[in-house]
């Protein structure tokens, strides 16, 4: 008896840190960054390029417009993603756009609201791509697993990075 008494006071242990986590956590951030070996002007004008995302982030099967705008900032996108055999529809609104400098992007996939602000400077014909991610969810159980998973998105968006520089240097 004394042991499940144990038992039970660690898995109610857990579950009061795990969902104290929402509570105390409200936004997960992290960032990553590239160098890429072409002008900023090249890489900023690569990398919005809607036709060519699916050579870097290859879960994307699909972009389409929903709305397009003169100044780009405001536009809305549908993008279909595959992940793990499931394909799940996301999307994705230009927040902030200043061409060769910046671009911040907000996605809205299903219970993930995430903002993606990247910046672009270049030094001596090299080009610094800088990601500065923030992840939220609307469901209070998501919020409270984001902070667990915290290396893995990095680690996720790095390597699409690193996919964009092996794209564009090629």
């Amino acid at each position: 008896m004394k042991t499940v008494k144990i038992i039970i006071g660690i898995i109610s242990a857990i579950s009061i840190i795990f969902f104290a986590t929402g509570l105390v956590v409200k936004e997960t951030s992290y960032t990553a960054e590239t160098t890429i070996n072409k002008p900023v002007e090249e890489v900023f004008t690569a990398f919005n390029k809607k036709g060519n995302i699916k050579n870097w982030i290859p879960e994307v099967k699909s972009v389409e417009v929903l709305n397009e705008n003169i100044g780009i900032t405001g536009s809305t996108y549908k993008m279909v993603v595959e992940n793990q055999g499931q394909e799940i529809t996301m999307t994705e609104k230009v927040m902030a756009y200043v061409p060769n400098e910046k671009i911040t992007l907000f996605f809205d996939a299903e219970n993930m609201l995430k903002t993606d602000d990247y910046t672009f400077k270049e030094k001596n014909g090299v080009t610094t791509v800088t990601l500065k991610a923030s992840c939220q969810s609307d469901s209070y159980i998501m919020a409270c697993l984001f902070p667990y998973f915290k290396s893995t998105f990095k680690t996720q968006d790095q390597s699409y990075l690193n996919n964009f520089k092996a794209f564009i240097e090629k």
